[in-house]
């Protein structure tokens, strides 16, 4: 299983962004995907996470800012990004809980990161 996340860049405070990140391989079933971030000489955070029902949480940061959605169709999670501030500048991770068709387990994968800038 392969999780390919695009969309980051360098934005100006109060621009927006979106990033993708698509799964791909033997997936049975999509469970739990989220965004997480890492700035630098921070720990990994959660952003946004959203479960196979649909339920989703966002970090208090970016409540009211960011959107989190699912395309499972696509195999495709996304992250809408507006009002952006310099603070969200980190790197940014996806997250895919997966039912293996390999292995038929239960597994976690994730992505590559993708870099967010946003200047002031």
């Amino acid at each position: 299983v392969q999780l390919q996340a695009s969309g980051g860049g360098l934005v100006q405070a109060g621009e927006s962004l979106r990033l993708s990140c698509a799964a791909s391989g033997r997936i049975l079933t999509l469970n739990d995907m989220g965004w997480y971030r890492q700035a630098p000489g921070k720990q990994r955070e959660s952003v946004a996470t959203i479960t196979s029902g649909g339920r989703i949480t966002y970090a208090d940061s970016v409540k009211g800012r960011f959107t989190i959605s699912r395309d499972n169709s696509k195999k495709t999670v996304y992250l809408q990004m507006n009002s952006l501030k310099p603070e969200d500048t980190a790197v940014y991770y996806c997250n895919v809980e997966y039912l293996s068709g390999t292995s038929y387990d239960i597994r976690t994968k994730w992505g590559q990161g993708t870099q967010v800038t946003v200047s002031s």
